[in-house]
């Protein structure tokens, strides 16, 4: 599929890029001011976490000054087929009028069979919004078909102030696994990813696999942006060799191996940068109409990095160890927006643009 946007006429809104603003390591409030710093300087908007009003509250005043507004990612308990899971969702809404881009709620299991109740259940957790309110996310979560959720987002189309969250690893790893699950019956995934054992045999059907994510999601990308309403997507690697939470990694992240493909003893995740710029291209050309956003959900990538300018917010610390792991993780997502960002601007610029986006090699093409 061509996800370029066409070189003449005017070009389409590309998306406010976002990174996490969570405490990813413990600490106190300078986890915190570390993090509106690292934000600060890479001039990236937020996405934060948020249980409870009064949390979000508190961790709002961290944000740095940004023009585009943050969004709130809700408690994964939430069912919003249930009526308590309504009005917690309508709570956010209300208080947090003119102050979030949106919110976003995970999808339940069962959810696909029932999408006239989940319409019916967006319809009761936005009564009331103001012209100015956060909308409501629907995020792809619990492993829905890609073409049910499709239909959900087509549904939801009636509902005001309510949309979906397309989240680019959830869809790969579930679709990946369904595909080798498909033609390799019985396969040990945990096995094949901990062992060579016949890996090296099998190495191309799982890459074929991992690979055909990036099919999938442009596909919906396309589909779901026909409704013309806002989207929101979260942006993160895997792949479906790693047992466990399987993506949630940054885009630069490999899967190693004991034994060589294509020699290197390692394995290209799900996207990789190559299909990082083909869900920004297709997000570009197919959600321009209604609006999009994306929001780069890393959670997986530990090390430490020394402080350098932050230092002075830990002077009460005696162990930096959680700090320095705070700051590694900042510098991961600073990276990966950098990148993304730096695709962004290409894509907009036109084909020439578009050729100059690096890619990494191998099996990436």
């Amino acid at each position: 599929m061509d996800a370029s946007p066409p070189p003449d006429g005017p070009q389409p809104r590309a998306p406010v890029l976002r990174g996490l603003f969570v405490r990813h390591a413990p600490g106190d409030d300078a986890i915190l001011r570390l993090a509106r710093l690292r934000f600060a300087e890479a001039g990236m908007a937020a996405e934060l976490y948020a249980d409870t009003p009064e949390q979000l509250e508190r961790e709002l005043e961290f944000l740095p000054p940004y023009p585009a507004l943050p969004l709130a990612h809700l408690s994964r308990h939430i069912n919003l087929l249930r009526e308590d899971g309504q009005g917690q969702v309508q709570a956010f809404v209300r208080q947090f009028r003119g102050r979030l881009l949106g919110v976003v709620v995970h999808d339940q299991a069962g959810m696909a069979d029932r999408i006239p109740e989940v319409v019916t259940a967006a319809r009761n957790a936005t009564a009331g919004r103001a012209a100015d309110g956060p909308l409501v996310f629907l995020e792809y979560a619990s492993g829905m078909e890609p073409e049910r959720f499709t239909e959900l987002a087509r549904q939801l189309a009636s509902a005001e102030g309510a949309s979906v969250c397309i989240d680019i690893g959830h869809v790969g790893i579930h679709e990946s696994r369904r595909r080798l699950a498909a033609s390799h019956p019985g396969l040990d995934l945990a096995a094949l990813g901990r062992d060579a054992g016949d890996a090296p045999g099998l190495v191309a059907d799982v890459q074929a696999a991992a690979r055909s994510a990036r099919e999938v999601v442009t596909e919906m990308i396309e589909s779901v942006g026909a409704v013309g309403k806002p989207v929101h997507f979260h942006l993160h690697d895997g792949h479906p060799l790693i047992p466990g939470l399987a993506d949630h990694f940054s885009f630069l992240t490999r899967l190693p191996v004991p034994f060589t493909w294509q020699g290197r003893s390692s394995l290209e995740p799900m996207y990789g940068l190559c299909g990082l710029r083909q869900v920004l291209a297709a997000i570009v050309r197919h959600c321009a109409a209604g609006g999009s956003s994306a929001t780069l959900e890393v959670h997986q990538s530990e090390g430490r990095l020394p402080l350098g300018n932050a230092a002075g917010l830990f002077g009460h610390w005696q162990d930096l160890t959680d700090a320095e792991r705070m700051n590694y993780w900042l510098s991961v997502l600073a990276d990966n927006h950098l990148i993304a960002t730096t695709m962004l601007d290409a894509i907009q610029a036109g084909p020439a643009g578009q050729e100059a986006v690096p890619y990494e090699g191998g099996d990436s093409r």
